[in-house]
């Protein structure tokens, strides 16, 4: 079996406590242990004077290896390029893309100086995993140290259709080096539909029906692998935090009333100024639900020095406080906004105590939040999940009440709808997310990719195609800016 070598933006700290590890960084270190190998990244430090080696700290068969940034490398590559830029356009919001030639120029030096890092830890038969879109370029950068390994990448947010890419200025550049890696892998289909589609029509390349792509004697697949989460073990997490002291307490405060749950990162792609108007719709449409439902939405910061996540979160808050305002009375808070990070634990009993579970981004991978509401439900009184049909999870979660998040009135008559539901009801569709959830866990995600990457036969197919593509079609001649 071949070393794993793990790289993503940002590398959890062996030493810290595991309480708000999420799903994914548990998959990737088991896999890392099974395998053993190296999880690189950015240590999440800015110093003036960064060395060019990461630190490595061991631990078992992992070594899990950090890289300094200067200050001005994460303002550019990271708060600018990848955050001001490929998010944004990603996300399809195209009047938030601002594109500067030197954040450009910061997020490929950054991409390359990584390269140069990875290079130096590998052995010919490691295997790379590379994550997300602040690393798009990286296996270019490893192809031009002459590095053979197979390397794979996984993108862990939506990919936009074609029209919507190619606002980018140098897009081309930017999918060129994605096609460096031997297997891409997406959240849902439709987004390896909408990378498919711009190869096809930008680069002319041809396919074998199959996801490959292939020019001269290389190829590339392209393949969709859901995400999943650690299904049976945040199922028992649940319920063992359902009886903890936090979470009693809120129940307690409740005082009867139903309660649904929102939490999501602070961010404009996660609808939540939106979603608290349909529940004020919600309040309009059914006055009777006054003082019998409370809504807590938990929303920590992130990214605060992005000016567009200050705007975002001033919303939160004043819709938050024209609702509380507008319907809140002495004994009754109807949004309860908290702005705050919980752990892992406290969470999931909180998922487990709400009636109803709100994910309604604008767009979005795969939103895991969904998946952890659906495996948190008691199996004999489970809640409802209403979930955005624009979610990577809404291709999986066939028993959700799907909305759509730019419809304010459609959403408050679903959350009606959800808090309504009888058991039977809510059973049924509570079943159908549930066997979805056990049979693409998280871990199964994992080693399906990792197969799929291993599997020799992407080699052959790449030579089989080498014929598709004749001289006028190659990189450089037949594809459009």
């Amino acid at each position: 079996m071949s070393r794993l070598i793990v790289v993503s933006n940002r590398v959890p700290d062996p030493q810290a406590g595991r309480t708000r590890a999420g799903g994914l960084a548990v998959a990737l270190e088991q896999a890392l242990k099974l395998r053993g190998g190296i999880w690189l990244g950015w240590s999440g430090e800015a110093v003036d004077d960064p060395s060019i080696e990461p630190k490595i700290t061991e631990v078992g068969a992992v070594a899990y290896a950090r890289l300094d940034l200067t200050p001005e490398e994460v303002q550019e590559y990271y708060n600018g390029f990848s955050n001001r830029v490929l998010w944004p356009l990603m996300h399809t919001r195209l009047d938030l893309t601002e594109f500067a030639r030197n954040e450009l120029a910061a997020y490929l030096a950054v991409n390359r100086r990584f390269a140069q890092a990875i290079a130096a830890l590998l052995r010919d038969d490691d295997l790379v995993w590379i994550h997300d879109y602040h690393m798009i370029p990286l296996a270019a950068e490893l192809r031009r140290l002459g590095v053979k390994n197979r390397i794979g990448y996984f993108h862990h947010i939506p990919w936009p259709a074609p029209d919507i890419l190619t606002a980018l200025p140098r897009h081309d550049d930017l999918v060129k080096a994605l096609l460096e890696y031997d297997l891409v892998g997406l959240q849902t289909e439709a987004d390896a539909d909408n990378l498919f589609a711009y190869l096809t029509r930008e680069y002319g390349l041809r396919s074998n029906g199959r996801g490959v792509v292939g020019w001269d004697d290389r190829s590339c697949r392209v393949a969709h692998f859901p995400i999943g989460i650690e299904t049976e073990p945040f199922a028992k997490r649940a319920r063992r935090a359902g009886r903890a002291s936090f979470v009693r307490e809120i129940t307690e405060s409740l005082m009867g009333r139903k309660m649904i749950i929102g939490v999501d990162r602070l961010d404009y792609s996660k609808g939540v100024p939106e979603r608290m108007a349909a529940f004020e719709k919600l309040i309009e449409l059914d006055p009777d639900l006054v003082n019998k439902v409370t809504y807590l939405q938990i929303t920590p910061r992130s990214r605060s020095e992005v000016p567009e996540y200050a705007q975002i979160e001033r919303a939160v808050s004043e819709t938050a406080g024209r609702v509380n305002g507008r319907f809140g009375e002495a004994n009754w808070t109807p949004i309860r906004y908290v702005n705050r990070a919980y752990g892992r634990t406290a969470l999931a009993g909180l998922y487990r105590a709400a009636d109803v579970g709100l994910v309604t981004p604008f767009r979005d991978g795969m939103n895991l939040v969904a998946k952890e509401y659906v495996a948190a439900q008691n199996p004999d009184n489970p809640g409802v999940l209403v979930l955005s049909r624009f979610a990577g999870a809404a291709a999986e979660l066939e028993g959700a009440v799907l909305v759509n998040p730019y419809d304010c009135e459609g959403m408050a008559r679903s959350i009606a709808k959800a808090l309504n539901m009888p058991l039977e009801e809510r059973l049924a569709r509570w079943r159908i997310n549930w066997e979805r959830l056990v049979d693409n866990s998280i871990d199964v995600w994992a080693e399906t990719f990792l197969v799929a990457l291993e599997d020799s036969q992407l080699s052959f197919a790449g030579r089989l195609l080498g014929f598709m593509k004749s001289s006028d079609q190659r990189f450089g001649h037949s594809h459009r800016r």
